[in-house]
């Protein structure tokens, strides 16, 4: 076992907590499976050093189901030490009793003055002891746990769980948690059962869409504009454009922005609303306001270069030219544009000076790399690599962070071994794989290096052992509750503690949104998760960039980005069907994301994105009787054997049985006898499909980063 794959990330500096306390008695148990006759809890006198990443017995045990894990943690919690192990072993049982409904006495056993050992979770702790007494029928004792938790922890968001408790008799209490805490699911729970008993609380309903950006707000949104227009204000028709905003409702978002206060972003949001729901000439006027009114601001810059999209010829021009004149972080682009602009109206000359400028005052900007790129795929198109690698060159030196980086850089290092320059081709290759060891060109430099990572026709049967965590790691995001709530498998309490936590969603830091998604794959929810993860790199401030570097040097960041669910599954059919189950993987996670229900809009369906006739095709063949698309297993065992298909039909060439799934074989055919195949990268630059050509890159990329991450190196 690889020590280094389970172990835990992100270390907080130790805490020392402070708070003692003593327990004690025997309990008699007649319930809990008879796994022991009596408990008997230790007394103690200090509370346990609190170290998120010290290790645990406890922990390792977290993701057990409660019936499995039982037996060890009652032994743990029995324990005459002090441990954070001993404490976290009672919450665990104790929460699981509760969360079963199943006995609160048993239940108080292992909470009684748990707070005073276990301090970091003693507000949940101090719920969850109302909660026993409530379990045996004591609902005035459990009260008065409920009251000292809002006594105690009054900026605590788990004090919502006592209000709503509280609020069952007492109605008040629900307002005081709403008012406190309006981003708590709980809070939003209790203004939905408000707002059934008395629709008509225009103030509870703006409270419920500025801080629900769920579906479920929708109506309540709707409703507001329908029927309260008159009666809302500037400022609460911004609550209401936001979260339309937020939800995605562009148009009704753009609508609602006219009547917010005038700012230069709501300007823009009209304008951009209109603009993507194909409202040409609202748009138009609407960037012209947003110019006049604000024709400083950051976001003008902006609606220019948008502005020039919905017009032509030289009011197009003029456009782009006040972006390259007057802001200079959008002139990049604007220039691109131009450039592109220019040479369909025939004016190659003012082209070529537009890309001058272009190099000579953002030499360092993506645009520019990707001009260079433009220019060395020219230059080796005519044959001329030498003048290729020179361009290509300039890219690792100016734009070494750019899109296109990695491949110019990989490319350097072939044009320059085709022209005898061996070692600066080795440099290259070694550069790539410095730079940008996560990309699918990092994995072709270690080919191209000799290195035994293996090439596109002996990836099929090359066999690996899958290794996975054995132990969560620490999340960067969020109070050190949370983060133990998480550690601990609580996690419904720690998504609930989070989101709570979260005071502004269109604002969270990088740290925050990386946990949030992470939080989102324990819901399956992979597609959503990934991609919120990859747009942490679309961050521009230059803090949130140095925090998502910081971020994407742990082992902990790739994995959450490229996860491995359904890992039983995929081994097994992968070892029936004789398939490198990395490659298996890496197929799933570029067609579907993980996501087992998705269809695409021609009918493809699955994790595998099988088509329904291809199915039906295949289910005789392996004596399926009896399969759905959308079941994991079925989808994995028909796309293997597909999988397995194309490459006995291309003789075990990855390449080719990767590109065959996307473009299917007619294709594959045509390009056979159109490209040479001796040079396989050369073969992958010559594919005419822009997304075919993607989709070998990524899956390979996906290939060579799950290798990487998941291998057992023991």
């Amino acid at each position: 076992m690889n020590s280094k794959k389970s172990r835990l990330i992100l270390p907080l500096s130790t805490l020392v907590l402070l708070a003692s306390g003593v327990i004690g008695a025997t309990y008699l148990t007649p319930q809990f499976g008879k796994i022991w006759d009596k408990v008997i809890l230790p007394r103690f006198e200090e509370a346990p050093e609190y170290r998120l990443d010290a290790p645990s017995e406890v922990l390792a045990l977290a993701p057990d189901p409660p019936a499995e894990r039982r037996a060890k943690l009652a032994e743990i919690a029995s324990r005459p030490d002090s441990s954070l192990d001993r404490a976290r072993a009672r919450y665990l049982l104790a929460s699981d009793l509760i969360n079963e409904d199943f006995d609160g006495g048993l239940a108080w056993t292992y909470l009684e003055n748990l707070e005073l050992q276990y301090p970091i979770l003693a507000p949940s702790i101090l719920y969850k002891q109302g909660r026993a007494f409530e379990l045996m029928n004591d609902r005035t004792r459990g009260e008065e746990f409920w009251q000292k938790l809002i006594t105690e922890y009054p900026t605590s968001p788990i004090t919502v769980n006592a209000y709503y408790k509280l609020g069952e008799n007492d109605e008040s209490y629900w307002r005081i948690a709403i008012e406190s805490f309006p981003q708590h699911p709980l809070s939003q729970t209790m203004m939905y059962e408000l707002l059934t008993d008395n629709p008509d609380q225009m103030d509870l309903m703006l409270k419920l869409v500025q801080h629900d950006i769920t579906a479920k707000s929708d109506p309540i949104r709707d409703r507001l504009v329908s029927e309260y227009a008159e009666k809302l204000t500037p400022s609460q028709w911004q609550i209401i454009a936001d979260s339309y905003w937020r939800r995605g409702q562009f148009l009704s978002g753009a609508q609602s922005y006219v009547k917010a206060p005038s700012t230069a972003e709501n300007l823009y949001r009209i304008a951009r609303g209109y603009q993507v729901s194909e409202k040409k000439n609202e748009a138009i006027i609407g960037y012209e306001n947003l110019i006049k009114q604000f024709p400083e601001a950051t976001e003008t810059g902006l609606g220019l270069r948008r502005l020039a999209t919905l017009v032509s010829g030289e009011k197009a021009l003029n456009y782009l030219t006040q972006v390259d004149e007057r802001f200079p972080a959008e002139a990049p682009s604007a220039l691109s544009q131009k450039i592109v602009l220019l040479n369909s109206l025939g004016r190659g000359n003012e082209a070529t000076g537009a890309r001058s400028e272009l190099l000579q005052k953002y030499s360092n900007s993506d645009e520019a790399g990707d001009y260079r790129w433009q220019i060395a795929r020219d230059f080796a198109s005519r044959g001329d690599t030498a003048s290729a690698w020179q361009w290509a060159q300039q890219i690792a030196v100016n734009n070494p962070d750019s899109s296109v980086a990695p491949k110019a850089s990989f490319w350097v290092g072939k044009w320059a071994r085709g022209l005898g320059q061996t070692a600066e081709a080795e440099k290259a290759f070694q550069y790539v794989l410095e730079k940008h060891p996560h990309s699918y060109y990092a994995w072709r430099s270690a080919v191209n290096l000799g290195q035994d990572v293996g090439d596109f026709t002996t990836i099929k049967n090359r066999s690996f052992t899958i290794e996975t965590p054995t132990a969560r790691a620490i999340l960067p995001g969020g109070s050190t509750m949370f983060k133990e709530l998480y550690l601990l498998g609580q996690d419904e309490d720690a998504k609930t503690l989070f989101q709570a936590e979260i005071i502004d969603p269109e604002n969270i830091s990088v740290t925050e949104q990386f946990s949030q998604a992470v939080l989102l794959q324990l819901e399956g929810k992979y597609l959503q998760s990934i991609s919120m993860i990859w747009n942490l790199s679309n961050r521009e401030k230059p803090d949130d960039l140095r925090q998502w570097h910081i971020l994407r040097s742990s082992p902990e960041y790739w994995q959450a980005l490229f996860p491995l669910p359904y890992k039983e599954q995929i081994v097994k059919w992968s070892t029936e069907r004789k398939l490198n189950p990395f490659l298996v993987t890496a197929l799933i996670r570029q067609e579907s994301r993980f996501q087992p229900l998705i269809k695409s809009p021609v009918g493809a369906t699955g994790l595998m994105q099988v088509m329904p006739d291809t199915g039906e095709w295949i289910a005789p063949q392996i004596g399926l009787a009896d399969y759905s698309l959308t079941d994991p297993d079925d989808s994995i065992n028909l796309g293997t054997w597909y999988l397995d298909y194309t490459h006995r039909t291309y003789d075990n060439n990855s390449m080719l049985a990767i590109a065959s799934y996307n473009a299917g074989p007619g294709n594959i055919s045509s390009w056979l006898q159109e490209y040479d195949i001796s040079d396989f990268d050369q073969f992958v630059e010559n594919i005419p499909f822009p997304e075919t050509k993607n989709y070998v890159e990524t899956v390979f990329g996906n290939y060579w980063n799950y290798v990487n991450l998941y291998k057992d190196n023991g």
